[in-house]
C-alpha cells in the first residue's frame, strides 16, 4: 500500500510544479490512464488554487516594495506577457501555461494582470484536462513503444 501511496503522491506533487512531468511519472510508474490523469489534473489545480488565493495579497506586497525602491513597473518581459494576454485573454494564457509557463507561472501571472479568481480557476481546469488527457496518452503510447 504505502509504495502505491508514494507512487501517487510523487505524480501530484510533480504536477503541482511542472504539468508536463505528471504524465511523464504516472507513464513510467506504470499508473494506469485515470489515475495518472486524475493526480497530474488535481496536481495542477491544487497550485492554481493556493495561488490564485494568496496572490492578490503577494501583488499588493510586491506593488509597495516597488514604490518605496522606485523600481520600473513595466520591463521588456511584462511587456511582452501584457501584450499577449491583451491578444489572447485569459484562455489563451490558460491554453499555454501547462505546457510553457508552470501551473505556478501562468497562475502568478493572471493573478497579476488582475483576472478574478473564479475566471482563473475555470480556464485553467479546461486547459489542464485538455493536456492532461493529451499528454497522458501521448506518455502512455510512449511507455508502450519503449518497453516492446
Amino acid at each position: 500500500m504505502l509504495p502505491q501511496l508514494a507512487k501517487y503522491a510523487s505524480v501530484f506533487l510533480i504536477s503541482m510544479v511542472k504539468f508536463v512531468g505528471g504524465p511523464l511519472a504516472g507513464a513510467s510508474l506504470g499508473l494506469g490512464f485515470a489515475e495518472t490523469l486524475g493526480l497530474t489534473v488535481a496536481g495542477m489545480m491544487t497550485t492554481v488554487i493556493l495561488l490564485s488565493g494568496v496572490g492578490r495579497r503577494w501583488v499588493r506586497h510586491r506593488q509597495q516594495q516597488r514604490r518605496l525602491r522606485h523600481e520600473k513597473v513595466f520591463s521588456r518581459r511584462s511587456r511582452t506577457i501584457v501584450r499577449v494576454f491583451q491578444r489572447f485573454g485569459m484562455p489563451g494564457l490558460a491554453l499555454f501555461t501547462p505546457i510553457l509557463f508552470t501551473p505556478i507561472g501562468g497562475t502568478v501571472v493572471a493573478t497579476l494582470l488582475g483576472v478574478p479568481r473564479p475566471r482563473i480557476l475555470l480556464h485553467m481546469l479546461w486547459s489542464a484536462l485538455l493536456w492532461g488527457v493529451t499528454l497522458t496518452l501521448l506518455s502512455d503510447e510512449l511507455a508502450h513503444w519503449l518497453h516492446r
